[in-house]
Order: C-alpha cells, then sequence, then structure tokens
C-alpha cells in the first residue's frame, strides 16, 4: 500500500509550501501555501496542478522589449540609489557587455546567450563574475515582474557552474613602502593626501572631500561629514558610505605638526579645500590620478625595492591592520568606529590578526587560576 504523500495537520488539513516562481526582494524564492481538507492525493493534484501553470507561463505578460533595453531599465529604476561605484559597475557589464546581445528580445533569453556572455570575457575572472551577478538580478527582476517564467530562469541556470573569482588578498604597507612615506620629497599637497591616508585611515572619497572646517586643530581631530565622488570624473559630493561612515578620528602626533601647517597655510590663502587642482577647484578623476602618479613616483625614487600594487586604500587597511595590533589597548568596537564601519566587518577581514594576538592558554590559566 502506497504511503501517502502529505499527512494531516493538527487543523484537519493536509498542506504545503509550493514555489511560485517569484523572488523576494532579497533574492528568496516565494512559495504559496496550498491546502485542501480532503485528501493527501487531492492536494497532490492541486500542488501538480500549480506547478504545470508555473512551467505553462500563464502569469508571464507578453512583451518585445529586448534584454537590454530592460537592463537599462532595470538598473535606472530598481539599483538607482545604489552607491555610485555599483551603479558604474553595472553600467559597465550593461553598455559593454549585454550591449553583444543586441537586440534579442528578453523573452528569447537562453543558455546559449549567457554562456556568450561570459565567453567574451574569457580569462577575466572578475568580469565573469560580475556578468553573472547582474545578469542573475536582471532575470530576477524579469520573473518578478511577470516579464519572465521562473522556468525560463531555471532552465537557464541549471547545470551552469557558478564563477569562482578570488579576489587580491588585501595588504599593508610594506616596511619599504612605509619608510618611503617619510622620506619622498613630495609637493605640499601630495604629502598631505598621504600622511592623511597613513595616519587617519580615510576612504579616497572621504580625503578628497575634507575642507578646512573639517580639521579641528585644537582638538586634534578631523570629522568625516561627506565625500567626494570622481565616478563621472568629475567631482560630485555626497554622503559618506554609510550611517557609520560619520565619524571624527584624532590626528597622530606623528603627522599633525604637518597637518597643522597645511592648514594654517590655506586659511591665510583663503582656500578651503584641502586637495584641489591649480585652479582651486575639488580634484577630478584625472587630477587625481595624476597626484597619485607624482606620489608612486616620488616614493620609488627613495625605495631600492619596487613598488607595486599600492593604492589608496593599502593606506586604510594598513591602518586597520595596525589598530588590530594594538587589542586590547583599543577595542574592536572603537576600532570600527574609527574606520566608519561594523564590528561584523572589522572581525570579518581582520579576524586572523586579531587571533595572532591571543594567548588562550594564558587566558584560561589566569581566568581559572586560585
Amino acid at each position: 500500500m502506497a504511503t501517502a504523500k502529505y499527512k494531516r495537520g493538527a487543523d484537519l488539513y493536509f498542506s504545503t509550501n509550493v514555489w511560485d516562481g517569484t523572488y523576494k526582494a532579497n533574492g528568496k524564492k516565494h512559495y504559496k501555501h496550498l491546502r485542501t481538507k480532503k485528501s493527501s492525493k487531492e492536494l497532490e493534484r492541486l500542488v501538480k496542478e500549480f506547478e504545470d501553470q508555473v512551467k505553462a507561463r500563464v502569469s508571464v505578460k507578453k512583451t518585445d522589449v529586448t534584454f537590454l533595453e530592460y537592463s537599462r531599465m532595470w538598473k535606472d529604476v530598481y539599483k538607482g540609489k545604489k552607491s555610485d561605484a555599483t551603479k558604474a559597475m553595472y553600467t559597465n557589464i550593461i553598455e559593454k557587455h549585454f550591449i553583444a546581445l543586441g537586440h534579442l528580445r528578453l523573452q528569447d533569453i537562453g543558455r546559449i546567450h549567457y554562456q556568450t556572455l561570459l565567453n567574451n570575457a574569457d580569462t577575466k575572472n572578475r568580469t565573469q563574475e560580475q556578468i553573472e551577478l547582474t545578469f542573475k538580478q536582471v532575470l530576477k527582476s524579469a520573473v518578478a515582474d511577470r516579464l519572465l517564467s521562473a522556468s525560463a530562469y531555471e532552465d537557464i541556470f541549471t547545470n551552469m557552474k557558478s564563477v569562482k573569482y578570488k579576489p587580491k588578498k588585501k595588504r599593508p604597507l610594506t616596511d619599504y613602502e612605509r619608510e618611503a612615506v617619510f622620506k619622498a620629497n613630495f609637493n605640499e599637497q601630495d604629502k598631505m593626501y598621504v600622511y592623511i591616508a597613513f595616519g587617519c585611515g580615510l576612504r579616497r572619497e572621504e580625503i578628497l572631500a575634507l575642507t578646512i572646517f573639517d580639521v579641528n586643530l585644537k582638538q586634534k581631530e578631523i570629522s568625516i561629514t561627506k565625500a567626494h565622488s570622481l565616478v563621472h570624473g568629475s567631482p560630485e559630493e555626497k554622503a559618506p558610505k554609510s550611517d557609520n561612515s560619520y565619524r571624527t578620528v584624532p590626528v597622530p602626533v606623528s603627522i599633525y605638526p604637518d597637518v597643522e601647517r597645511y592648514i594654517q597655510k590655506l586659511k591665510a590663502a583663503g582656500k578651503t579645500y584641502l586637495f584641489t587642482m591649480r585652479n582651486g577647484k575639488p580634484m577630478t578623476k584625472s587630477s587625481y590620478d595624476k597626484m597619485w602618479a607624482r606620489i608612486i613616483k616620488r616614493m620609488q625614487e627613495v625605495s631600492d625595492e619596487e613598488i607595486d600594487g599600492l593604492t589608496s586604500h593599502v593606506f586604510r587597511h594598513n591602518y586597520c591592520t595596525n589598530l588590530c595590533y594594538q587589542i586590547p589597548k583599543i577595542s574592536i568596537k572603537r576600532i570600527a568606529q574609527l574606520m566608519g564601519d561594523t564590528e561584523a566587518m572589522v572581525m570579518n577581514v581582520y579576524n586572523h590578526i586579531i587571533l595572532e594576538k591571543e594567548d588562550a592558554e594564558a587566558a584560561v590559566n589566569d581566568a581559572m587560576g586560585r
């Protein structure tokens, strides 16, 4: 005798959850609850009927919109409030990679088209990862908008291996880079950029937005209340990365005298921004790139070792790494506050450093000793 597939619940109903072919905002599948008082067999019939409806695309609207057109609308509507960097990534993938699909209708999209995009970016694992991420998000959105069936989405990605990309390991400054920071013959503005990046661990966009009013010489601290985005070349003022990013950080004694002289000189000249182009306006992307090239050149001049892969973010990582080595003199919570990030982020990225400092045996002996 066959065993019933579904059992009657305490409420006397046979019930189950069935995927309705759509997705929630967090990307997880959305389910519909089916129930009947009749029998397990009746519930099986209802489930089969519902699944057939999903597969038959009974709820999908007919449309001639192209995959490229829908991708652009998706980016503008559903990703409009994302950070400039995130929107720039989506734009790059859509306009440089999805465009290869030309006038292909959204509802004609298939596995071969997805694989074609990946093949076009062969050997570029990071780009392939972004193509996969964006492609999946666009199609899930199309399913939610009833422009594509859930079964079509499932068919495309069934048995397709996910792109494997391993980002470069974050690193602090090397000993020779740190030495070059204080030996290099920088011009005044370049020197100040490097010193603030080194001593305060700010993000690039936070440093470029600094004004003389953000530096409190009496309290020896810098306040972060805004940022400058360079995504479009010209600087655009925006809010810091997150609510945690509004913060005040101390200026280390190692760089304070230089910071003080620089700020006093700017005030005397009637200038507002700490980092500007020759015309006194905030830096554009091209002017920043030229400044960074000068910085690397000057550091290389005083270093016997090749300075390679040095970015402004390396200084930020170096800042946090060295703070983590000061635990328990400083707490993880305070480090996160200074970084403008969450404690979870600090733990996730720097946990290996924190573990290096732990002495479990000594801690147990101290705690349990008589």
